[in-house]
This record gives C-alpha cells, sequence and structure tokens, in this order.
C-alpha cells in the first residue's frame, strides 16, 4: 500500500479569502502562479472567482512539495469552544478551492504522514514525551485511515445525525460523515490540524516517522481510535456519544493503574458520588510540567479539567437554551439525567422549563445546548444553591478510547507507546500498513 493523501477542510467563508503563495503553484494547464491570490464566490455564490475568472473549481500544486507552501489569512480555530479565534496558518502540499451551498471551501490536499506531523504537533507539545508522541501518531493515523476507508466503501450511516427531532425529543450527533467535500476537517470535530505553523519541535516528527505507516487493528478491522482530553477517571463507550455500534476495543476501564477498578456510573448515585469526589486516576493530574504537554496556551484558559463547575441562574440557562434549541422553554426549573454513560456521561437529559420541557441526546448535543459554546463534559451532577443551578463536572470531551492527560502521565511514568495503546483500547494490536 502506498502513503495515501487526505483531503482537509481548512476554511469556508461567504467572504474573499486570501492565500499567500511562497513558492511557485502550477494551475490548469501550464499556468504558474505565485504570491497572492484572492478568492471569491461568484454573483450566484455557486463558482469560483479566482483573478477575475470564474470557475467550477480550482486546484493548485507546489512545483517544489518540500519547499513551497502557502498561507491563509483568518482561519478560525476551536469553532464553537470557549477559546474560538482566528490565526494565519501556514500548509504545504496542494491547495482546492470550490463553491458549496453559497459558501468558498478551502481544501488541502496532502499527504498522510506529512499531516500526521501537524496534527501531532498541534494535539501535543514540544515537551511531550517520545513514547506519548508515538501512541497519538499511531490511532491519529488508525482514525483518520479508517474514515477514509469508510467513505471510500461509499459507508453511509443507517441514520442520519439527527437521530430524532421532534417537539418533546432531540438526540444528535456530529461525525466525519458529516463533511462530504473533504475527508476530514481541520478542527476539533475530527482532529486538530494547523499546518506547518505548528510543526515546533522534531520530536513530533521524529514520532511519526519512527511509527510511520503503524495502524491499530482489531478483529481484522482498523480501530476507530477516538481520543479527547480528558476522560474524568473512566472511559465512555462509542455508542453513548455517536452512532449505536458497540466497539469491542472502546471498552469502558478506569484511568489507572488497575482499570478493572471502577463503579458503575451509569447510576445515578455511583454516578454523583464519583464526580463530586476526586478519585485517583492517570489524568488526575495538576503537574504543570504534564499539561504543558497536552494542553495548548488558549487550552489553559479554563484552569479546570478533572472536576470543574458552572452555574446559571434560571433565567439566563433558559436563554441559553432558548438559543440553542431554537425553541422558548421559559426559566428552566429543572435539569434530569435520564441515561449515563460508564464514565457517568449524560446522553439523555430531560430539560423541564415554566413553558415546556424537552428530552435531548447525546453528549456533544447535551454540552452544546447548556452553554454558549460548550460544556467541558456531559459528566456532571446539578445542586441547587439559592435557586440557582450549579453544575458541577468531570473531564473534557466525550471521554472515549485515550485520554490526552492520563496518557501524559502515563509517558512521564515511563510506559511504552504500546503499553499507553493497550491500556486505551483493549484488544488492539499495532500493525505496518505501509
Amino acid at each position: 500500500m502506498k502513503t495515501p493523501t487526505v483531503t482537509v477542510g481548512i476554511l469556508s467563508s461567504t467572504r474573499p479569502i486570501h492565500v499567500n503563495l511562497s513558492g511557485i503553484f502550477s494551475g490548469d494547464g501550464d499556468a504558474v502562479v505565485t504570491g497572492q491570490i484572492d478568492f471569491a464566490l461568484s454573483e450566484g455564490g455557486c463558482r469560483v472567482v479566482m483573478s477575475g475568472r470564474e470557475t467550477d473549481a480550482v486546484e493548485l500544486y507546489p512545483t517544489s512539495p518540500e519547499g513551497d507552501s502557502f498561507e491563509i489569512e483568518g482561519v478560525t480555530i476551536g469553532v464553537d469552544f470557549h477559546w474560538e479565534r482566528k490565526e494565519n496558518q501556514r500548509f504545504r502540499g496542494g491547495l482546492k478551492v470550490v463553491a458549496d451551498g453559497g459558501r468558498l471551501w478551502l481544501i488541502n490536499i496532502v499527504d498522510v504522514e506529512e499531516y500526521l506531523k501537524s496534527v501531532i504537533s498541534s494535539e501535543m507539545a514540544a515537551t511531550a514525551s517520545s513514547n506519548l508522541l508515538k501512541a497519538h501518531a499511531v490511532i491519529s493515523r488508525s482514525w483518520l485511515i479508517a474514515q477514509m476507508q469508510r467513505k471510500q466503501s461509499n459507508f453511509r450511516r443507517t441514520t442520519p445525525s439527527g437521530m430524532i427531532d421532534t417537539p418533546e425529543e432531540i438526540v444528535r450527533w456530529w461525525d466525519h460523515e458529516d463533511h462530504t467535500l473533504f475527508d476530514v476537517c481541520a478542527d476539533d470535530h475530527c482532529q486538530r490540524y494547523q499546518g506547518i505553523s505548528r510543526i515546533v519541535s522534531e520530536k513530533a516528527a521524529d514520532a511519526v516517522e519512527a511509527t510511520r505507516g503503524e495502524v491499530l487493528k482489531a478483529e481484522g478491522e482498523l480501530c476507530d481510535a477516538r481520543f479527547s482530553k480528558c476522560c474524568g477517571g473512566v472511559f465512555e463507550r462509542f455508542e453513548n456519544c455517536w452512532e449505536n455500534s458497540p466497539k469491542s476495543y472502546l471498552a469502558a476501564r478506569r484511568d489507572g493503574v488497575d482499570p478493572t477498578d471502577f463503579p458503575n456510573l451509569s447510576i445515578e448515585e455511583n454516578a454523583a458520588e464519583w464526580i463530586l469526589g476526586i478519585p485517583a486516576a492517570f489524568c488526575n493530574t495538576r503537574d504543570e510540567k504534564v499539561l504543558a504537554q497536552v494542553l495548548n496556551n488558549y487550552d489553559r484558559e479554563t484552569p479546570d479539567f478533572y472536576r470543574w463547575e458552572v452555574r446559571y441562574t434560571p433565567d439566563e440557562l433558559g436563554k441559553i437554551v432558548a438559543s440553542r434549541l431554537g425553541s422558548d422553554l421559559g426559566d428552566i426549573t429543572d435539569l434530569r439525567p435520564l441515561a449515563r454513560g460508564t464514565s457517568g456521561r449524560i446522553f439523555r437529559l430531560e430539560i423541564v422549563g415554566t413553558l415546556g420541557s424537552r428530552i435531548i441526546g447525546k453528549e456533544l448535543m447535551i454540552r452544546r445546548t447548556l452553554s454558549h459554546s460548550h460544556l467541558l463534559s456531559s459528566a456532571f451532577v446539578v445542586e441547587r444553591p439559592d435557586g440557582d443551578f450549579l453544575l458541577r463536572g468531570a473531564g473534557w470531551g466525550h471521554g472515549v478510547g485515550l485520554c490526552q492527560i492520563g496518557a501524559a502521565v502515563m509517558g512521564e511514568r515511563g510506559y511504552s507507546y504500546n503499553e499507553i495503546l493497550k491500556h486505551y483500547y483493549p484488544g488492539g494490536q499495532i500493525e505496518r500498513l505501509y
């Protein structure tokens, strides 16, 4: 198998996009371009305008792949999260611009291994241990190629993202199949990919090279190797966050030396005791050296990851819910967990207000609905001090698969990258695809 290429959605906009080409790029036929290029939508919004010429799509490729690059102005990162911002980013590889849905879409076409060097640098810091970087290289490669193969086989979900959408209940999840113009996006929805501007250490590149072509397989198939920032002490199962398709290697385990030692957190009383406590786990750390390996500066604008709190008045929460759901439930009077997963994350929640109620799920829908951006996780219990809603929670992200903070602790303690992978993906085996 040759090293594959991946198409990555970098940016979409209704406004013109400014790109600076460093080096010479070849376009249609014998045309070559360099310097600043502006792309805009045609008057009808269905074609791309480049240098005054309308076309269905533009593809530009570097004449010197190792040296040429392009910079995009105003790329949004952390979409909808508390640290959302814009920055200029530089990329290698090919550039494709298309018009779709009344928007311009800018897509990077790049070698998978080069893509991974940026992903590992974007997800991890230069201070990370080599074993953590190698483990992340393997799972990022596994996840990516698994998604690409599913698309190439014309995989379609049996149910769409909006699994249930009625006046009484809405259950929704988001996954990579929501992208139709490219394989993956460049943000946390898929994997952070911020181009060569984030390759700040040879350690990340070395980790990718050392594991070149290595993937995780289980039961003869590529592992859908998910990961999140902090599981909160126990791993969540795949089916409680996405489609109802259990993965044997994405199992409930404690993030600790004895992975079998944890309570049944689907029981409300157990979940409350666990979340309100501070049980031992690899990811239960405030070690600045460890956190700096996994969390970029903007990630650390929120200081608490293992345990956290958010407080709302009933009126404030009602306004947030109304803006997120598009329906006014009035002042919120109750939040009732109806189903919790293996990590204590709620994946079915009833919101009760003075003007009505609605059931929502799964975990990301809950996190989006109860925050102007996102709650850190859906593993929370509700307290009512002075009539307010105090959400006391655990972990950051969906909690499925590798816990980045926990894996950073394991790397610091001398665990090999194979041992880290076995801990987070029981039953998974490393194989080399190419």
